[in-house]
């Protein structure tokens, strides 16, 4: 069952940012920044060690001095790792375009979570966390019959994971969910390029192309650095998945850089 009370309550919307620009190709669930005919793509476990370098900043909402601080944060760097196999083989659809993750077929979506989960099951609170990552970003299919087996199975395996966390609680884990999702939402700013505010919570954040400002600061006055590294491509369409993994395996790597901070 859904956690009561819920564990989100902000406007996160990062998770269609990633594909609200069309491209003339796609990466399954890679981030892509483009502009002048090139393509800058970004793996999902690269953006997610970002995420967990921001949170490991954040100074405030009770992170620094928690006994889960270490767990969050590692679910935070994994949050991803279930994407890793479809990150190193890009699909190819007959018009010569990588599909992205909203258009794998649903079955390929509904398998990769609980993959992420179970590779955390060492560490059963991370893999409880990753669990609700999971359930909030498909909420929106809820209702949907198709997706109901998904929703029962990783709600079961949610509370299966805390059990085995014991003595962490409902309430722990909804309260630290939070440190997992902003981490997201924020490492995606600045990964997808994405202009748009966010707010989740008491907190407003926006990327202006050089500096992502969170309001009201939870870095205390410090600036933390961002960087991540990206395969730079031409736009283009290939012919066979072949040429695309050959594309991609030589394409040259740039670093993106940019700061975290809160209102200057």
């Amino acid at each position: 069952m859904p956690l009561d009370p819920p564990c989100f309550t902000g406007t996160y919307t990062a998770e269609l940012s990633v594909v609200q620009v069309t491209h003339v190709i796609q990466w399954v669930r890679v981030i892509i920044r483009s502009g002048n005919g090139q393509l800058l793509l970004i793996k999902q476990t690269d953006h997610a060690t970002l995420a967990r370098r921001i949170m490991a900043a954040w100074r405030r909402d009770g992170l620094p001095s928690s006994p889960r601080r270490d767990v969050i944060l590692l679910a935070t760097r994994r949050h991803d790792d279930a994407w890793i196999d479809e990150d190193r083989a890009p699909l190819v659809n007959d018009a010569g375009e990588m599909l992205d993750y909203l258009h794998a077929p649903d079955e390929v979506r509904r398998d990769i979570w609980p993959r992420g989960v179970a590779v955390l099951s060492g560490h059963p609170y991370a893999a409880a966390l990753v669990a609700q990552h999971a359930l909030h970003l498909f909420d929106k299919y809820r209702a949907e019959p198709a997706w109901q087996d998904f929703f029962s199975a990783m709600e079961r395996t949610r509370a299966e994971q805390l059990a085995a966390a014991a003595p962490h609680t409902e309430d722990d884990l909804c309260a630290d969910y939070f440190f997992v999702r902003m981490g997201d939402l924020l490492s995606l700013q600045f990964c997808d390029d994405w202009y748009e505010p966010q707010a989740d919570g008491p907190y407003m954040s926006t990327w202006d192309g050089e500096r992502l400002t969170v309001t009201p600061d939870p870095f205390e006055g410090s600036e933390v650095p961002l960087t991540v590294t990206a395969r730079r491509l031409t736009v283009q369409v290939f012919s066979t998945q072949v040429e695309l993994a050959r594309a991609l395996a030589l394409a040259p790597t740039v670093t993106l850089r940019g700061v975290a901070s809160g209102s200057r």
